[in-house]
């Protein structure tokens, strides 16, 4: 790329399917210095171009005239914008909703007046006397309110020479209906297919219905980073404090946090001490001790004191706002969406109707009547019909996702569906996801007292701290119903422990390095503590003035079935990794507990999504699992990205799949499921398309001069129909899953 160049992106409203994407990309090429892709699955394009030979209102306007809405969209996102493109969308989702129900109110009754009296339905008289004329007023309504399937249909193929799905069920529908109409004018037949032309229409405006609502999480995603921003920050300027929009924070500036306040933008520490909670940003479950010259990162949370620190990074430039980019970067980057139906349309309609206008040419050369011939040409478009094919994968992923949710997995789009069974590699986070996400005491190591009164000593001492530490400690003592002794003259001594008088006797916790001041040695619990903290435990030691009383190990523990879910994803053959901020000692004492062999340590958020990407680039398709802000911009990166149902709802939002009991072993379900529904899904396709391999030549007269059979458009319309039911009777079968 050249130094003028750059990436923009731009939002394509109207496409249907991957012929519609090969449509715009065709377009985009034909374009003097520009060139780019276009995602079906997130309706972006991504452009790349000189901006002093092409502007981006010239690439809206080339776009546009391929008949797709194409709308550039902003380097930085204000949530005004995502709130349009959020209502854009919630409308988009309205209308297909409204359409749909619609279009099924007509299609229910009309299949019960056509379908009826073959299964014993005795209708009224009058229904019987204007049967084709009610048929013809219950189809239309919906053969109206569907008209977009003929118009961009048709249009792709005249306009741009390219076939899509809505050209597929253009001409299966107009068929249907042209046919039927003409039998009801001409012939007052019976043998009419209105109803085939209302319910293909009906289950095509369901399917993208909830096809729409699925990729409606788009936006949402993104304003939910930006609502971790804080909206003010206390400044001080000319000695005095001025509470002012983050938006007019610059560098330079000396900005006041309080307790419990939102960090505005990053920055150093000038002055003061505090404890920074930054597991929104870094994964880590533990708040991070703050003093001079610290970094604090901008959307994490003051616990506890009050600091100054200069601001360094602003606006786009935090650490918050280039996740947030890395977000949307990965959600618009082009994923290896499934094109087989959209393929396959894009050859087998002008196939289906070359072979339709032939026969009807051929049989008219022959001697045959026009009628006959035209009967060809009904035949073979009605049985070409794409009912099956428009089935067989829609049902499909509903009754797998409908499995998956009563097992408490949530999987959003057809897309993870199908991606997951196809997994090769799995990225774990660890805080939160294999592990519990908060400390808690482990071990308790007493020199010459009891464990509980050990416990007791402790916790009575930190119930006064506010340290994340010293509320696991508090913790544990109440889950063994301690009672707390008071505590007087409490101190907290910076960087090594506390302090307090209890039972008149002064008390100290703390690290080594508070023992070694006081010249207290640790020896009696020397190997048992190094070999504790071998294991990525952290030990504090509790002492009097003189005297050495004990120790306590504090962890974040690993969840229950973490094991159990990695064991059983290594027996598929996956290769499992660990990705974490902690250290590399901790983390692998974390890996070894859990089975994991391959470690991420030391990894920074803006490196989360690389080190997925890394494996993506051997070739292999990645799963990451996680459950933390930090999380999500690897999450959108990964083939598949996983939530832990505990997680925060940028996470979930991120995430193609949610495990709502969170519990890992869902994450060995959600694949099986994947599996099996897709194994379902091929056998669907395979009985589509034997249906019109050998259904098309029959209809095209292949058997008349031997047999004299000609197939009718009434024995077609009944063959299609049988093509559906055995798929949906396919589908329905997958509800005896039961693994």
């Amino acid at each position: 790329m050249s130094i003028k160049e750059i990436t923009g992106q731009f939002l394509i409203d109207g496409m249907s399917c991957a012929s519609c994407v090969a449509t715009i990309e065709k377009a985009i090429q034909n374009i003097d210095s520009v060139s780019g892709s276009v995602n079906f699955a997130t309706k972006k394009a991504t452009i790349t171009y000189n901006p002093d030979v092409v502007s981006v209102n010239e690439i809206a306007k080339k776009i546009s005239k391929t008949g797709y809405e194409a709308t550039p969209v902003e380097v930085e996102q204000t949530k005004q914008a995502i709130d349009h493109q959020k209502e854009k969308q919630d409308s988009k989702i309205h209308t297909l909703k409204v359409k749909t129900i619609f279009s099924m109110s007509f299609s229910i009754p009309l299949m019960l007046i056509a379908m009826g009296p073959s299964f014993g339905l005795v209708l009224p008289n009058w229904v019987v006397q204007y049967n084709a004329w009610i048929q013809w007023a219950l189809t239309t309504p919906v053969i109206l309110i569907g008209y977009q399937f003929f118009t961009k249909g048709f249009m792709s193929v005249l306009k741009h020479k390219r076939a899509n799905m809505d050209t597929l069920v253009g001409l299966g529908v107009g068929a249907a209906y042209l046919y039927s109409l003409v039998a009801s004018v001409l012939t007052h037949s019976s043998h009419l297919y209105y109803e085939t032309a209302a319910f293909l229409i009906a289950f095509i405006l369901l399917g993208r219905w909830l096809e729409a609502i699925a990729k409606g999480k788009t936006s949402a995603a993104i304003k939910s980073l930006m609502g971790l921003q804080a909206k003010t920050a206390i400044v001080v300027r000319d000695g005095e404090q001025k509470e002012i929009s983050i938006d007019d924070v610059i560098v330079g500036d000396h900005i006041l946090v309080k307790p419990g306040q939102k960090i505005p933008v990053d920055g150093r520490i000038v002055e003061g001490k505090s404890a920074v909670d930054e597991s929104m940003v870094t994964g880590e479950s533990m708040p991070v001790d703050k003093n001079k010259d610290a970094q604090v990162i901008g959307g994490t949370v003051n616990k506890s004191g009050s600091f100054t620190y200069e601001a360094t990074r602003i606006g786009s430039d935090t650490m918050l706002s280039q996740i947030i980019k890395l977000v949307e970067n990965a959600q618009g980057s082009k994923a290896p969406i499934q094109k087989m139906a959209d393929t396959i349309a894009a050859y087998f309609v002008p196939i289906v109707l070359l072979v339709a206008v032939v026969s009807f040419g051929l049989w008219l050369a022959a001697g045959q009547s026009f009628a006959f011939s035209l009967t060809i040409f009904i035949s073979v478009l009605i049985i070409a019909c794409p009912c099956a094919l428009g089935l067989a994968t829609p049902t499909a992923v509903m009754v797998g996702t409908g499995i998956a949710a009563k097992k408490g997995i949530l999987i959003k789009s057809a897309e993870a569906l199908q991606t997951a069974h196809g997994i090769d590699a799995i990225i774990f986070d660890k805080t939160g996801t294999l592990t519990k996400g908060k400390p808690s005491v482990t071990d308790i190591l007493s020199v010459s007292s009891s464990d509980n009164e050990l416990l007791q000593i402790s916790a009575s001492l930190d119930a006064h701290s506010e340290h994340s530490l010293a509320e696991a400690i508090v913790q544990a003592a109440k889950s063994r119903s301690l009672s707390f002794i008071p505590c007087n003259d409490f101190d907290s001594i910076t960087g090594q422990g506390v302090k307090g008088r209890i039972k008149n006797q002064l008390h100290y916790q703390g690290k080594r390095r508070l023992m070694g001041s006081l010249g207290i040695s640790i020896e009696p619990l020397s190997k048992k503590a190094e070999a504790i903290e071998s294991q990525g435990k952290t030990v504090v030691f509790v002492s009097t003035e003189t005297t050495l009383l004990g120790g306590i190990a504090i962890a974040d523990t690993v969840k229950e079935n973490s094991s159990e879910a990695i064991n059983d994803l290594k027996d598929k053959g996956m290769d499992i990794y660990m990705l974490t901020g902690d250290n590399e000692k901790t983390a692998q004492a974390i890996a070894n507990q859990c089975g994991i062999q391959h470690v991420f340590a030391n990894v920074l958020p803006s490196e989360k999504a690389d080190k997925v990407q890394s494996l993506q680039t051997k070739g292999l398709k990645v799963a990451m699992v996680g459950d933390g802000i930090n999380d999500a911009p690897a999450l959108a990166q990964a083939d598949i990205g996983i939530a832990m149902g505990a997680g925060t709802d940028i996470a979930m939002e991120s995430a193609d799949m949610v495990l709502i009991k969170d519990d890992l072993r869902d994450v060995v379900s959600a694949i099986d499921i994947s599996g099996f529904t897709m194994r379902k899904i091929k056998q669907n396709l395979f009985w589509a398309f034997v249906y019109n391999a050998l259904g098309i030549p029959v209809a095209a007269g292949i058997l008349y001069p031997v047999s004299g059979f000609l197939l009718n458009p009434m024995i077609a319309g009944a063959a299609m129909a049988f093509s559906s039911v055995s798929v949906l009777g396919n589908t329905l079968l997958m509800n005896k899953y039961d693994k």
